[in-house]
């Protein structure tokens, strides 16, 4: 079996599962968020259901419009302290403690190999970075899941991507996965799993595994997943809250595609889809009111690094907002240790606390009629940051960085 299979095998109970099945499968972490989770909880009552099956097992964290952007935003969150408090939640981030979630989690050690998580956000995919099966829901299987501890799924079939060659200067990960949505499609791994593999993917850092699993849902894949290597087990061995058994895949892929990276330039996707990716060079015209680098794609301690590289002596393009989204309070302790914050600040960035904030269009950077944002997040769609009439490009760190400098989109070496 592939290692999707094998891990849905065993939460289910079997020897063998093959792609199409229908499974009942165990589950290790059910997440919900500020949005999702009210929800969830609701349908949790309206069936009857009084007590959660396990308090370490369901885990909700306030991170889309939090710290609380207006009176409904607080009402939720406020929903949600009650009932975790009222369910004795383990695990329930808010305030100070609370980070993006999709960074957070596996930072907390909470999702590990070979295990299942489920999530009512779509970008719950993230974790297959750690060789796990994750996948997002919608609200009301999240009700189901929290008061069984069971949720069903179709066995997907796998794609293997090979990643081979070597990468060019400034080229990361994220490049990687936007070059890939735009040689199959937003669709084009519809319902299956992508694992991701080669010597390129080994040669990756866990930040940018983490990036190319959290947009496998843009090709409308069920799951990203990497298989477990030395460089994994080394991330999580001081984190890891419990004992795990990983697993490793055997088994045949429906199909293997593979791509020089040599020839991979760097990517920027053009809206409104994350499909439209394009070599930095064709856009370096389009000029920015806005740069994001952040989100649970992008706001992780590396991305922050290479971010303060490129913006270390230099300013923000006086016509550029920059704003900088660390994904999770740890991030944050660690980037003002490190003087990355104060890099960002004398560069003329502005540092929010942890929050989707402006990836969904939430707050903290809201978009205007006819403006035009560079963001590190995951979605470009029309209105995703704000007026159906603003438009959001897609790139990497480095991209972005460079082009909060220049006021228009630019490659690196331009800057540096």
């Amino acid at each position: 079996m592939t290692l999707t299979e094998k891990i849905l095998a065993r939460h289910a109970g079997k020897k063998k599962v093959s792609s199409g099945e229908f499974v009942e499968c165990n589950v290790d972490i059910a997440l919900g968020n500020d949005i999702t989770a009210p929800l969830a909880v609701e349908k949790f009552r309206k069936i009857g259901s009084e007590q959660v099956f396990d308090r370490e097992k369901v885990v909700f964290v306030c991170d889309h419009f939090t710290p609380s952007k207006d009176i409904r935003s607080a009402s939720n969150c406020l929903f949600l302290r009650e009932f975790a408090r009222t369910q004795n939640l383990r695990y329930f981030y808010d305030g100070g403690k609370a980070g993006i979630e999709h960074v957070l989690l596996p930072e907390e050690g909470l999702i590990l190999p070979a295990e299942l998580a489920i999530g009512a956000d779509s970008h719950t995919c993230t974790y297959g970075a750690l060789g796990a099966f994750a996948t997002g829901v919608g609200s009301t299987d999240l009700a189901y899941t929290m008061a069984t501890g069971k949720c069903w799924f179709r066995v997907p079939s796998t794609v293997r991507f090979l990643y081979q060659g070597k990468l060019k200067k400034w080229v990361t990960g994220k490049d990687l996965i936007l070059y890939t949505i735009s040689r199959i499609g937003v669709d084009g791994a519809s319902y299956k799993t992508m694992e991701f593999s080669g010597p390129i993917i080994e040669s990756l850092s866990m930040a940018e595994r983490f990036t190319m699993c959290n947009m496998a849902i843009e090709a409308g894949a069920k799951n990203g997943i990497i298989e477990p290597d030395q460089l994994t087990y080394q991330w999580i061995e001081a984190r890891a809250k419990h004992p795990y058994e990983p697993l490793t895949g055997d088994g045949d892929v429906e199909e293997v595609i593979e791509y020089d990276c040599s020839q991979v330039d760097l990517q920027v996707s053009v809206p409104p889809l994350p499909s439209h990716a394009r070599a930095v060079e064709e856009l370096k015209d389009v000029t920015l009111d806005q740069v994001v680098i952040g989100s649970c794609t992008n706001g992780r301690l590396d991305d922050l690094r290479l971010a303060a590289k490129i913006l270390s002596g230099k300013k923000v393009h006086p016509s550029v907002r920059l704003l900088i989204l660390p994904a999770t309070p740890h991030i944050v302790y660690e980037a003002v240790k490190e003087g990355l914050i104060e890099i960002f600040l004398s560069a003329g960035a502005v540092v929010t606390p942890p929050s989707c904030g402006p990836c969904l269009g939430g707050h903290l950077g809201v978009l205007a009629k006819g403006e035009r944002a560079l963001a590190t997040t995951n979605r470009n769609f029309v209105g995703r940051m704000g007026h159906p009439e603003s438009e959001v490009y897609l790139s990497g760190v480095p991209v972005a960085a460079a082009s909060a400098i220049a006021g228009r989109i630019i490659h690196p070496d331009e800057v540096t």
